[in-house]
């Protein structure tokens, strides 16, 4: 038996030979796991210089006409890789939720300009 952790309770039944199979694509798995997070750190450390810059020039968390932009844009790189584009799209709207959450929060918590400062930024967020 398989003290291999990528073994999990195959190792219990799996034949050694079909097992050592299964733990070598298992690997190249988690090694796309942990590229995945680190991908996913790096897009948002950048997410969050935007979301700050946002911030100082009173620009919304949201926009709506990129994040609209980006699932377009996604949808088809996944459909030419033959990934599910339905799957893609709920896989950015997670990420677009998180972002815009962290950049309200990052609003939230930028110091706010005084009234009639003419170095104040325009106020976007105000604008209808």
């Amino acid at each position: 038996m398989s003290t291999d952790p990528r073994a999990g309770d195959a190792a219990k039944y799996v034949d050694p030979e079909i097992m050592a199979e299964l733990l070598t694509m298992r690997s190249s798995i988690d090694n796309i796991d942990a590229a995945l997070v680190h991908l996913l750190a790096e897009r948002f450390k950048a997410t969050q210089r935007v979301g700050v810059l946002k911030a100082k020039h009173k620009l919304p968390p949201a926009d709506p006409g990129r994040e609209k932009s980006q699932i377009d844009r996604l949808k088809r790189l996944a459909a030419e890789a033959h990934l599910d584009p339905d799957f893609a799209e709920k896989f950015l709207n997670f990420i677009i939720e998180e972002v815009i959450r962290h950049h309200q929060a990052i609003s939230e918590h930028s110091p706010q300009p005084q009234p009639n400062d003419p170095e104040a930024p325009f106020d976007w967020a105000s604008q209808k």
